[in-house]
Protein backbone atom coordinates (compact mmCIF):
# COMPACT_ATOMS: atom_id res chain seq x y z
CA UNK A 1 0.00 0.00 0.00
CA UNK A 2 2.77 2.45 0.91
CA UNK A 3 4.71 1.89 -2.32
CA UNK A 4 1.54 2.36 -4.39
CA UNK A 5 0.80 5.54 -2.46
CA UNK A 6 4.27 6.92 -3.11
CA UNK A 7 4.05 6.12 -6.82
CA UNK A 8 0.76 7.99 -7.00
CA UNK A 9 2.20 11.01 -5.17
CA UNK A 10 5.27 11.09 -7.40
CA UNK A 11 3.27 10.87 -10.63
CA UNK A 12 -0.17 12.43 -10.11
CA UNK A 13 -2.69 11.82 -12.88
CA UNK A 14 -5.61 14.00 -11.81
CA UNK A 15 -5.10 17.73 -11.39
CA UNK A 16 -8.00 18.13 -8.97
CA UNK A 17 -6.68 15.36 -6.70
CA UNK A 18 -3.11 16.67 -6.71
CA UNK A 19 -1.36 19.12 -4.45
CA UNK A 20 0.85 22.00 -5.48
CA UNK A 21 3.83 20.33 -3.81
CA UNK A 22 3.23 17.08 -5.71
CA UNK A 23 3.29 18.90 -9.02
CA UNK A 24 6.38 20.85 -8.06
CA UNK A 25 8.22 17.69 -6.99
CA UNK A 26 7.12 15.72 -10.06
CA UNK A 27 8.28 18.45 -12.43
CA UNK A 28 11.92 18.66 -11.37
CA UNK A 29 13.07 17.28 -14.74
CA UNK A 30 10.27 18.53 -17.01
CA UNK A 31 7.03 20.40 -16.49
CA UNK A 32 3.72 18.53 -16.67
CA UNK A 33 1.24 18.80 -19.53
CA UNK A 34 -2.51 19.14 -19.13
CA UNK A 35 -5.53 17.45 -20.72
CA UNK A 36 -8.69 19.52 -20.27
CA UNK A 37 -12.12 17.97 -21.02
CA UNK A 38 -14.61 20.48 -22.43
CA UNK A 39 -18.28 19.51 -22.50
CA UNK A 40 -21.71 21.04 -22.02
CA UNK A 41 -24.84 20.99 -19.90
CA UNK A 42 -27.67 20.57 -22.38
CA UNK A 43 -30.63 18.40 -23.21
CA UNK A 44 -29.92 14.98 -24.67
CA UNK A 45 -33.43 13.76 -25.28
CA UNK A 46 -35.60 12.03 -22.68
CA UNK A 47 -33.12 9.19 -22.11
CA UNK A 48 -29.64 10.70 -21.59
CA UNK A 49 -28.34 12.99 -18.82
CA UNK A 50 -27.69 16.68 -19.37
CA UNK A 51 -23.94 16.21 -18.84
CA UNK A 52 -23.56 13.57 -21.57
CA UNK A 53 -20.99 15.58 -23.54
CA UNK A 54 -18.99 16.30 -20.41
CA UNK A 55 -19.01 12.63 -19.38
CA UNK A 56 -17.77 11.55 -22.79
CA UNK A 57 -15.05 14.22 -22.94
CA UNK A 58 -13.90 13.34 -19.40
CA UNK A 59 -13.79 9.60 -20.08
CA UNK A 60 -11.86 10.15 -23.31
CA UNK A 61 -9.44 12.52 -21.57
CA UNK A 62 -8.79 9.97 -18.79
CA UNK A 63 -8.15 7.23 -21.34
CA UNK A 64 -5.87 9.49 -23.38
CA UNK A 65 -3.75 10.28 -20.31
CA UNK A 66 -3.50 6.58 -19.46
CA UNK A 67 -2.43 5.71 -23.00
CA UNK A 68 0.18 8.47 -23.04
CA UNK A 69 1.57 7.25 -19.71
CA UNK A 70 1.82 3.73 -21.15
CA UNK A 71 3.95 5.21 -23.96
CA UNK A 72 6.40 6.58 -21.37
CA UNK A 73 4.79 10.01 -21.38
CA UNK A 74 3.74 10.05 -17.71
CA UNK A 75 3.54 13.82 -17.20
CA UNK A 76 0.02 14.37 -18.57
CA UNK A 77 -2.52 15.48 -15.96
CA UNK A 78 -6.29 15.48 -16.47
CA UNK A 79 -8.00 18.66 -15.32
CA UNK A 80 -11.52 18.82 -13.88
CA UNK A 81 -13.89 19.22 -16.81
CA UNK A 82 -15.24 22.50 -18.09
CA UNK A 83 -18.90 21.50 -17.96
CA UNK A 84 -20.63 24.46 -19.62
CA UNK A 85 -20.35 25.32 -23.29
CA UNK A 86 -21.97 27.01 -26.24
CA UNK A 87 -25.34 25.24 -26.45
CA UNK A 88 -27.64 27.92 -27.80
CA UNK A 89 -29.20 25.49 -30.27
CA UNK A 90 -30.66 23.58 -27.30
CA UNK A 91 -32.16 26.58 -25.46
CA UNK A 92 -35.68 25.37 -26.26
CA UNK A 93 -35.34 22.53 -23.73
CA UNK A 94 -35.39 22.58 -19.92
CA UNK A 95 -32.05 21.96 -18.24
CA UNK A 96 -29.87 23.47 -20.93
CA UNK A 97 -27.34 25.99 -19.59
CA UNK A 98 -25.39 27.73 -22.35
CA UNK A 99 -22.70 30.35 -21.75
CA UNK A 100 -22.31 31.10 -25.48
CA UNK A 101 -19.28 31.26 -27.76
CA UNK A 102 -17.76 34.59 -26.63
CA UNK A 103 -17.86 33.67 -22.92
CA UNK A 104 -16.55 30.15 -23.55
CA UNK A 105 -13.70 31.46 -25.71
CA UNK A 106 -12.72 33.91 -22.97
CA UNK A 107 -12.91 31.19 -20.33
CA UNK A 108 -10.63 28.90 -22.38
CA UNK A 109 -8.11 31.67 -22.96
CA UNK A 110 -7.91 32.67 -19.31
CA UNK A 111 -7.81 29.02 -18.20
CA UNK A 112 -4.84 28.30 -20.44
CA UNK A 113 -3.00 31.53 -19.66
CA UNK A 114 -3.08 30.60 -15.99
CA UNK A 115 -2.34 26.87 -16.41
CA UNK A 116 0.57 27.51 -18.76
CA UNK A 117 2.43 29.27 -15.97
CA UNK A 118 3.27 25.79 -14.67
CA UNK A 119 2.20 23.38 -17.46
CA UNK A 120 4.43 22.92 -20.46
CA UNK A 121 1.62 22.00 -22.91
CA UNK A 122 -2.17 21.94 -22.86
CA UNK A 123 -4.80 20.16 -24.95
CA UNK A 124 -8.55 20.68 -24.78
CA UNK A 125 -10.54 17.48 -25.45
CA UNK A 126 -13.92 18.58 -26.76
CA UNK A 127 -17.17 16.66 -26.39
CA UNK A 128 -19.67 19.13 -27.92
CA UNK A 129 -19.78 20.35 -31.50
CA UNK A 130 -21.18 23.73 -30.50
CA UNK A 131 -17.90 24.51 -28.70
CA UNK A 132 -15.76 24.39 -31.83
CA UNK A 133 -16.01 28.07 -32.78
CA UNK A 134 -14.87 29.06 -29.27
CA UNK A 135 -12.02 26.53 -29.33
CA UNK A 136 -10.79 27.82 -32.68
CA UNK A 137 -10.85 31.42 -31.51
CA UNK A 138 -9.29 30.74 -28.12
CA UNK A 139 -6.52 28.36 -29.13
CA UNK A 140 -5.52 30.45 -32.14
CA UNK A 141 -4.98 33.37 -29.75
CA UNK A 142 -3.13 31.24 -27.23
CA UNK A 143 -0.75 29.97 -29.88
CA UNK A 144 -0.24 33.51 -31.20
CA UNK A 145 0.75 34.46 -27.66
CA UNK A 146 3.36 31.70 -27.65
CA UNK A 147 1.58 29.09 -25.54
CA UNK A 148 1.81 25.45 -26.64
CA UNK A 149 -1.93 24.73 -26.74
CA UNK A 150 -4.08 22.54 -29.00
CA UNK A 151 -7.50 20.94 -29.16
CA UNK A 152 -9.16 17.83 -30.54
CA UNK A 153 -12.71 16.50 -30.57
CA UNK A 154 -14.22 13.18 -29.55
CA UNK A 155 -15.19 12.06 -33.04
CA UNK A 156 -16.21 8.77 -34.62
CA UNK A 157 -16.93 7.72 -38.18
CA UNK A 158 -20.57 7.58 -39.32
CA UNK A 159 -21.78 9.23 -36.13
CA UNK A 160 -25.30 10.59 -35.94
CA UNK A 161 -25.87 14.12 -34.75
CA UNK A 162 -27.27 14.25 -31.22
CA UNK A 163 -28.51 11.84 -28.53
CA UNK A 164 -28.97 9.09 -31.10
CA UNK A 165 -27.19 5.81 -31.75
CA UNK A 166 -23.66 7.18 -31.24
CA UNK A 167 -23.92 9.04 -27.95
CA UNK A 168 -26.36 6.55 -26.46
CA UNK A 169 -24.02 3.66 -27.27
CA UNK A 170 -21.07 5.45 -25.67
CA UNK A 171 -23.09 6.19 -22.52
CA UNK A 172 -24.17 2.54 -22.36
CA UNK A 173 -20.44 1.72 -22.36
CA UNK A 174 -19.15 4.30 -19.86
CA UNK A 175 -22.23 5.06 -17.72
CA UNK A 176 -24.95 2.44 -18.31
CA UNK A 177 -26.79 3.09 -15.07
CA UNK A 178 -27.66 6.60 -16.20
CA UNK A 179 -29.32 5.70 -19.52
CA UNK A 180 -33.11 5.58 -19.25
CA UNK A 181 -33.80 2.57 -21.48
CA UNK A 182 -37.58 2.90 -21.42
CA UNK A 183 -37.37 6.51 -22.64
CA UNK A 184 -35.39 5.78 -25.81
CA UNK A 185 -37.38 6.90 -28.84
CA UNK A 186 -36.18 7.52 -32.42
CA UNK A 187 -35.73 11.18 -33.28
CA UNK A 188 -35.31 13.03 -36.57
CA UNK A 189 -33.04 10.82 -38.68
CA UNK A 190 -32.64 13.16 -41.66
CA UNK A 191 -29.03 14.05 -42.59
CA UNK A 192 -27.72 17.01 -40.61
CA UNK A 193 -27.03 19.02 -43.77
CA UNK A 194 -30.75 18.91 -44.55
CA UNK A 195 -31.71 20.00 -41.05
CA UNK A 196 -29.21 22.85 -40.67
CA UNK A 197 -31.20 25.67 -42.34
CA UNK A 198 -34.17 25.17 -40.03
CA UNK A 199 -31.93 24.54 -37.01
CA UNK A 200 -30.12 27.82 -37.63
CA UNK A 201 -33.47 29.59 -37.46
CA UNK A 202 -35.06 27.73 -34.55
CA UNK A 203 -32.54 25.44 -32.93
CA UNK A 204 -32.89 21.70 -32.39
CA UNK A 205 -36.47 22.12 -31.17
CA UNK A 206 -37.45 23.26 -34.67
CA UNK A 207 -36.55 19.85 -36.13
CA UNK A 208 -37.13 17.49 -33.19
CA UNK A 209 -39.62 17.95 -30.37
CA UNK A 210 -37.74 15.19 -28.51
CA UNK A 211 -34.34 16.85 -28.91
CA UNK A 212 -33.01 13.70 -30.58
CA UNK A 213 -31.28 13.61 -33.96
CA UNK A 214 -30.77 9.94 -34.73
CA UNK A 215 -32.05 6.65 -33.36
CA UNK A 216 -31.04 5.70 -29.80
CA UNK A 217 -33.06 2.47 -29.90
CA UNK A 218 -30.32 0.78 -31.93
CA UNK A 219 -27.60 1.62 -29.40
CA UNK A 220 -25.66 -1.11 -27.57
CA UNK A 221 -22.87 -1.11 -25.00
CA UNK A 222 -20.74 -3.26 -27.32
CA UNK A 223 -21.07 -0.67 -30.07
CA UNK A 224 -20.34 2.02 -27.50
CA UNK A 225 -17.06 0.34 -26.61
CA UNK A 226 -16.02 0.33 -30.25
CA UNK A 227 -16.98 3.98 -30.75
CA UNK A 228 -15.26 5.02 -27.52
CA UNK A 229 -12.05 3.26 -28.55
CA UNK A 230 -12.17 5.09 -31.88
CA UNK A 231 -12.52 8.42 -30.08
CA UNK A 232 -9.59 7.65 -27.79
CA UNK A 233 -7.39 6.35 -30.62
CA UNK A 234 -8.06 9.50 -32.63
CA UNK A 235 -7.17 11.85 -29.79
CA UNK A 236 -4.10 9.88 -28.73
CA UNK A 237 -2.76 9.87 -32.29
CA UNK A 238 -3.28 13.62 -32.64
CA UNK A 239 -1.64 14.41 -29.31
CA UNK A 240 1.39 12.23 -30.11
CA UNK A 241 1.80 13.85 -33.55
CA UNK A 242 1.17 17.34 -32.11
CA UNK A 243 0.64 19.08 -35.44
CA UNK A 244 -1.78 21.96 -34.71
CA UNK A 245 -3.37 23.78 -37.63
CA UNK A 246 -3.50 27.63 -37.55
CA UNK A 247 -6.50 27.50 -35.18
CA UNK A 248 -4.87 24.98 -32.87
CA UNK A 249 -6.82 21.87 -33.94
CA UNK A 250 -4.58 18.82 -33.71
CA UNK A 251 -4.43 17.03 -37.06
Amino acid sequence: MNSAYHRRVAFPRELGNSTSRQLQNASTTRRPALVVPVGSTEQHGPHLPLDTDTRIASAVADAVAERLAARDQPDWLVAPAIGYGASGEHEGFAGTVSIGTPALAKLLVEFARSACRWADRLVFVNGHGGNIAALREAVALLRYEGRDAGWCSCTASNADAHAGHTETSVLLHISPGDVRYEERVPGNRAPLRELMPEMLRGGVAAVSSLGVLGDPTTATAEEGGRIFAEMVDGCVGRVIRWAPDPEGMLT
